[in-house]
């Protein structure tokens, strides 16, 4: 069966957007753009809310056309493009060519289709990732921990009524102080929450 993935950067203090939806704490350069590449390239699909996907949509399908993208943005245009993508949206009417529109998230559904793909899914986007998370359909965790503290925004994981028990599988430091953590679903029984 194949994998559901949520991979995201944060802030030190567990922020994925500032108040605002800002990301311009994000320390992306060469070395981390091209390890994204390398994970991505991989990937059965995307699958994104509607604010990640009109941000993605907004720049990467022409990147590589524009001439101060650096060599890890353009390779990645191409993965982009040849990339199955899924927006989960309850507003938008329709999706670009080669994005399937999905209205709400059904576990029965995405389990079929993380079985049916090529190689792991993953989900990108704050609500959307939350969705997933309170359905129990996350089954890998890939959070890239910035060295910055921003204080107050979007935090990374929701308030949820249970535990749900996770193995460290990776870690890794990048040369810009990026630290990737990265765990999966344990084999061990998900006690209930304490009353």
């Amino acid at each position: 069966m194949g994998s559901i993935v949520v991979q995201m950067s944060v802030s030190l203090d567990g922020f994925m957007s500032g108040p605002d939806g800002e990301l311009d704490w994000h320390l992306v350069d060469e070395e981390l753009h091209q390890h994204f590449n390398d994970v991505l390239r991989g990937a059965g699909a995307f699958l994104d809310g509607r604010v990640n996907h009109e941000l993605m949509s907004a720049y990467w399908p022409t990147a590589d056309e524009d001439p101060t993208a650096s060599a890890p943005e353009r390779e990645f245009a191409g993965i982009f493009r040849e990339t199955p993508k899924v927006v989960f949206s309850r507003t938008l009417a329709d999706a670009p060519a080669g994005t399937e529109l999905v209205r709400d998230v059904v576990p029965a559904v995405e389990r079929a289709r993380a079985a049916a793909a090529t190689g792991p899914l993953f989900v990108g986007g704050a609500l959307l990732a939350a969705s997933f998370a309170e359905h129990d359909l996350v089954d890998e965790y890939r959070v890239y921990v910035h060295p910055v503290l921003i204080g107050r925004g979007r935090p990374l994981f929701p308030a949820l009524d249970r535990r749900t028990p996770l193995q460290l599988l990776e870690t890794r430091s990048f040369g810009n102080g990026v630290v990737l953590l990265r765990y999966g679903r344990s084999e061990m029984f998900v006690a209930p929450p304490p009353r």
